[in-house]
């Protein structure tokens, strides 16, 4: 089934594997997403009349508000960028530009398409990244060099830049290939296809990394101006040597004839297009630039971050350097605590853009037990895991994660509430000994009981000064 069009209760039903409790969330991100479809089902003109319907979540830190946005947009593989509204400033201030988080959504979108038509043209240009291996592996013979030849395309290459072309690529010479190579590489060519040479060492030529830093200044990409492309048209691509295995040279070659085998302009079309209609922005930390906000209370006007942020929630066009973006149906999701004002105290207008409100509930002591266990991704399966990885065999009792889940409660409410952010605090701390001693324990089963627990953390929780500083 597309992702996107599975229905609220399948959408809710992929959640719970990853994030525990806050059914009221899921309920209405479900249908937050499921709109989306139905609108794409209508004509143009009512698709055009439909605004998304922008979401404010309100909870504590570490209750799974990110989580949910973040697994919502891998569900149905949209666009997904997130980003803390204290890190921009209004218009005048030295600071982040809030058009931005559109251009950082394009830049998303455009590597998601470019993996899309890649993988579908991978067979071609996997055809190809093994010819050139074969070539590689087996050198045919270079012919004597020709100066003349060589001055000729020099003053080719000079010629083409007066024009403003961009220069061609000075010709190579020709090699030679006699009947042995022909053989030889007939040869290495079936081992490449059985993946007898895949550990085989080989030297090829690529584009140097540290190029396409060049021109990448970030002021300038906050104004959908890239440098980088003018001045690699410039200047000629600085290519590197580099000695790697068979296996790695190959993926580099895929990637350098999958770019030959796409159209560029069709990928920044697609991706702008995905982006405009899938596309999700998480805006964290709204509540921090309202203006009863007692953090961030710098020179810089919240009230004014919220007017430049408004017209991208309301719909707009922002320029990239792909083309420009229309934000008229991309669905922002904002979030804050609300510990220290209301979501009432954020201007009116923007109000408005977040039509739907969901409160987040606080963690009991039985959704850490559930977050410990049940998720796809439970803690206690990656700490197994990983200690694993060094033959050390660990099982964890019932009641000792019954504890865990009361301690970590328990230092919640007498410190700082950080939720289920706890837990890894917790673990961490636990764990500690065996983590140190498990690669020269060799093999072993070790069973973490309620006692070990207490042992290992119970003092530190008990002693309110020192759980402070380490839990």
């Amino acid at each position: 089934m597309d992702p996107i069009t599975k229905t609220p209760r399948e959408i809710v039903s992929l959640l719970d594997q990853y994030v525990i409790g806050q059914g009221a969330a899921k309920k209405s991100i479900s249908i937050a997403l499921r709109n989306r479809y139905r609108r794409m089902q209508l004509s143009q003109d009512m698709q055009d009349e439909i605004t998304p319907k922008n979401m404010l979540m309100i909870g504590p830190t570490g209750v799974g508000k990110t989580e949910l946005a973040r697994r919502l947009a891998k569900i149905v593989k949209a666009p997904f960028v997130k980003v803390e509204a204290t890190k921009f400033t209004e218009v005048g201030y030295v600071g982040g530009d809030v058009e931005s988080m559109v251009r950082s959504l394009v830049d998303v979108s455009i590597k998601m398409e470019k993996d899309a038509q890649f993988e579908t043209v991978r067979a071609e240009a996997a055809k190809r990244a093994n010819n050139r291996l074969v070539k590689l592996l087996v050198p045919g013979k270079q012919p004597k060099q020709n100066q003349q030849a060589d001055f000729s395309n020099l003053m080719n290459m000079f010629s083409e830049m007066q024009q403003g072309k961009m220069p061609a690529a000075a010709q190579q010479p020709t090699e030679e290939v006699t009947d042995e190579i022909k053989n030889e590489r007939m040869s290495v060519s079936d081992q490449l296809a059985k993946g007898l040479l895949e550990n085989h060492e080989v030297e090829i030529e690529m584009d140097d990394p540290q190029q396409a830093t060049v021109g990448n200044n970030p002021m300038m990409n906050q104004m959908g101006i890239d440098l980088s492309d003018t001045l690699g048209q410039m200047m000629p691509k600085k290519r590197v040597k580099r000695n790697m295995p068979v296996s790695e040279a190959r993926e580099i070659l895929i990637q350098e004839e999958s770019e030959k085998l796409v159209n560029d302009g069709d990928i920044n079309h697609d991706a702008i297009q995905r982006a405009q209609d899938t596309g999700i922005i998480f805006i964290d930390e709204i509540d921090k630039i309202t203006s009863k906000s007692k953090q961030n209370s710098g020179e810089v006007s919240r009230e004014g971050v919220q007017r430049d942020i408004l017209p991208i929630v309301e719909g707009t066009q922002v320029q990239t350097k792909y083309g420009p973006i229309n934000t008229d149906h991309i669905l922002f999701i904002a979030a804050g605590a609300f510990a220290e004002s209301k979501p009432s105290d954020l201007i009116a207008e923007l109000q408005g853009r977040f039509p739907i409100r969901v409160e987040l509930d606080e963690l009991s002591q039985e959704d850490f037990v559930k977050i410990l266990t049940e998720p796809n991704n439970a803690l206690i399966k990656q700490y197994i895991a990983l200690i694993g990885t060094d033959n050390v065999k660990v099982t964890f009792t019932i009641e000792a994660i019954n504890r865990i889940a009361e301690l970590a409660y328990q230092l919640n409410h007498e410190n700082q509430n950080i939720g289920a952010r706890r837990l890894h605090t917790v673990l961490e701390k636990l764990l500690e000994d065996l983590l140190f001693e498990g690669p020269d324990m060799q093999m072993g089963d070790i069973t973490i009981t309620e006692n070990y627990v207490n042992d290992k953390i119970g003092n530190i929780v008990k002693n309110k000064d020192l759980s402070r500083y380490i839990l």
